[in-house]
């Protein structure tokens, strides 16, 4: 189990934007990450109407940068390349809203292929046993 300060300084969502709260576990291809702060009333993404549930995408994402970076640091390689998010497919929300939900969110995410270039992933984010939300996300590392 990593507290979210284990990852913190490894990807470049600071502060309130970090929206996992830990990562339960993860080998060269999964992660398992978790996080509580969709109840916040102070969540960086909540509008008006609360927290849409396609802002779940974001910690789909989330978890796939914190994958990385693990995977990086695992590996000797100095430090983690930054990436940019450059395509969501396929995603599924199954519900509107998700400010109203108690308890926490699992975020699963697996890396499918990567490479000096990038990265293609799946995600899927769960709540209470329910799939909520998933998705593939393609992510690039821009040259240094």
């Amino acid at each position: 189990m990593l507290e979210k300060s284990d990852f913190l300084d490894l990807v470049p969502h600071a502060g309130d934007m970090c929206l996992l709260d830990g990562v339960v576990s993860f080998d060269d291809d999964t992660i398992h990450a978790f996080s509580t702060s969709h109840g916040s009333p102070t969540h960086p993404l909540r509008g008006e109407r609360g927290l849409h549930a396609v802002h779940l995408a974001e910690y789909g994402a989330q978890a796939t940068a914190v994958h990385g970076a693990l995977r990086a640091r695992c590996g000797g390689d100095a430090p983690p390349r930054p990436g940019m998010l450059v395509s969501l497919r396929g995603l599924k929300l199954a519900l509107e809203r998700i400010d109203d939900l108690h308890g926490r969110l699992d975020v699963y995410a697996q890396c499918l292929i990567a490479d000096g270039s990038g990265a293609q992933y799946t995600f899927r984010v769960v709540h209470d046993g329910r799939d909520i939300a998933s998705g593939r996300a393609a992510v690039i590392h821009p040259p240094m």
